[in-house]
């Protein structure tokens, strides 16, 4: 199995993925997908206790990010699970240092982990400010802290690189009780552009995937019906999509095959907006 790795379109690279830790996420999926393509991957999780865990993944006998850690590992490349809080410079750098002390190196990063969906699904004039803040620093200013860094690595190392950006449709059209989320996400898609114009001339390609509706543990509890039937509704193949579906992807884009891409916004919702 080593072998098999040995010859993947990312031998010898190393990915970091942020927000990896929930058994059904596209983090979880994408750390795997780069695991098979050869790489070794650090993943983040917040440290959440299993008290938070939902009820599949306390059935599982999960462990957040150290039960993804073990798989990537059965896939024959090395992995690194990490408890980091991404709107804390500090702990950024602390990732960076622990990576390069682990792995001599830093490749790609993926920016998955984003605020949970919970109280600020609701009209804006109703909005807290502490949670728009907090949707804000966890889904943009966390990206840019954690692009910061590993740009700067990657300009070291003189070698390129790639940065893949988690948005989502809602970053590329507005819906009603979302403003946080929607402004977020708009940002990571900007922030995205600015980034591939900035680090290009460093041969470091930055894009953004922004996923339709996808079938993960964020999309459970009492609304997750009725979310389902209008999800498959409005999208031309008419079902929800699968966090492996993303992750392939997101492989693709950390690929030589995209070495020519950079600055997009890639929509992956199975006909949901149309261009």
């Amino acid at each position: 199995m080593a072998d098999r790795h040995q010859i993947g379109e990312l031998a010898g690279k190393v990915a970091i993925v942020t927000g990896a830790g929930r058994m059904r996420g596209m983090g979880r999926s994408t750390a795997l997908a780069l695991a098979r393509a050869g790489a070794d991957v650090v993943i983040t999780g917040t440290g959440r206790g299993p008290e938070s865990y939902p009820k599949d993944e306390r059935e599982a006998g999960w462990r957040d990010v150290e039960s993804v850690a073990d798989e990537i590992r059965q896939l024959g490349t090395r992995a690194l699970p990490l408890t980091v809080d991404i709107t804390n410079s500090g702990d950024i750098d602390a990732l960076i240092g622990r990576t390069l002390a682990s792995f001599g190196r830093i490749d790609v990063l993926v920016n998955n982990s984003a605020y949970p969906k919970a109280g600020d699904r609701r009209p804006a004039v109703d909005l807290p400010e502490e949670i728009w803040r907090q949707v804000i620093e966890v889904d943009l200013t966390g990206t840019f802290l954690c692009s910061r860094a590993v740009a700067r690595q990657l300009i070291r190392q003189g070698e390129g690189g790639r940065i893949v950006n988690f948005a989502s449709l809602a970053g590329k059209r507005a819906k009603a009780n979302m403003s946080a989320y929607v402004a977020a996400k708009f940002g990571v898609v900007g922030l995205t552009q600015a980034l591939a114009i900035e680090l290009g001339e460093h041969g470091i390609n930055v894009n953004c995937v922004c996923p339709g509706s996808v079938d993960t543990s964020r999309q459970a509890g009492g609304q997750r019906a009725a979310w389902e039937l209008e999800a498959k509704a409005s999208t031309a193949l008419g079902r929800l999509g699968t966090a492996d579906e993303i992750a392939a992807v997101v492989r693709f884009l950390c690929s030589p095959a995209a070495a020519f891409i950079s600055g997009q916004s890639i929509n992956i919702d199975g006909g949901r907006v149309m261009h």
